[in-house]
């Protein structure tokens, strides 16, 4: 007899693995943001700001060299008053632009005008606020323009040009090196409304790079408005009073 043993049984201990870690591919960051990030960082900050331009304002065709004195409330209030020399410098005019209302007296007629903040669509496209006004007016970027992610991108020699759709207006945005605005454009053809804005000749002020010349030509429709301002000089974050009142004289314009 053949005696047979027991056999052992083989036993298998598991092996530990090692257990890979999930890939994680990484999503590529729009180009467009890191830039957009850029000119912001070359947008001119303040609180304040009083501006003096010789300034040539084409309204229709009728065409006056007149000095311009500028002062912002930043979000609040845009006070103008408007020089001519007749013999000696006389204030013709002074404006008080909010987000909610503009008024605009005419000394020389004695006249005066309070109108909703619409009113200025007269002259320019209903994209235009009141954040827009003050961007132009130091050589910034309208802020709805820093916000489109979707916007098309294109740089040479260190030049960008953004290029979107804003609420039916296609715009295109030129900036230099130095990331300050060179020029903007914004136009819709079926509304017959066209903006052009060119800064040019940067200066520096109280530490801030601004255009001391910026040429802003607005259409829409029949009415044509072309304003070339040359500031003279540049103040910031400094005490400013804004007066407007309209003596009891003075009548409604018509």
């Amino acid at each position: 007899m053949v005696s047979c043993k027991a056999r052992k049984q083989l036993m298998f201990s598991p092996v530990a693995t090692a257990t890979a870690a999930p890939v994680v591919h990484k999503r590529a960051e729009n180009p467009i943001v890191g830039k957009l990030a850029a000119i912001k960082g070359g947008q001119v900050v303040f609180n304040t700001f009083s501006g003096r331009a010789s300034t040539n304002l084409n309204i229709n065709g009728d065409s006056n060299d007149v000095t311009l004195n500028i002062r912002i409330n930043q979000d609040r209030e845009i006070w103008i008053s408007i020089t001519k020399k007749i013999l000696v410098d006389i204030e013709v005019a002074r404006a008080i632009i909010t987000p909610d209302s503009i008024k605009i007296m005419n000394k020389l007629q004695s006249v005066y005008i309070k109108k909703p903040f619409s009113y200025i669509y007269t002259y320019t496209s209903k994209q235009v606020n009141y954040k827009t006004l003050e961007s132009l007016l130091v050589g910034n970027a309208m802020p709805e323009l820093l916000i489109n992610e979707n916007a098309s991108l294109q740089a040479v020699n260190n030049n960008i040009t953004l290029s979107g759709d804003l609420q039916d207006l296609i715009y295109m945005l030129m900036v230099g090196p130095d990331m300050k605005v060179a020029q903007l454009h914004l136009t819709s053809q079926n509304d017959g409304q066209s903006l052009q804005v060119t800064n040019s000749n940067f200066i520096q002020a109280n530490n801030r790079t601004v255009p001391s010349q910026i040429d802003i030509a607005s259409v829409v429709k029949d009415k044509k408005m072309q304003v070339n301002l040359h500031y003279t000089r540049v103040d910031f974050d400094q005490q400013l009073e804004y007066p407007f009142n309209i003596p009891e004289r003075y009548a409604p314009a018509e």
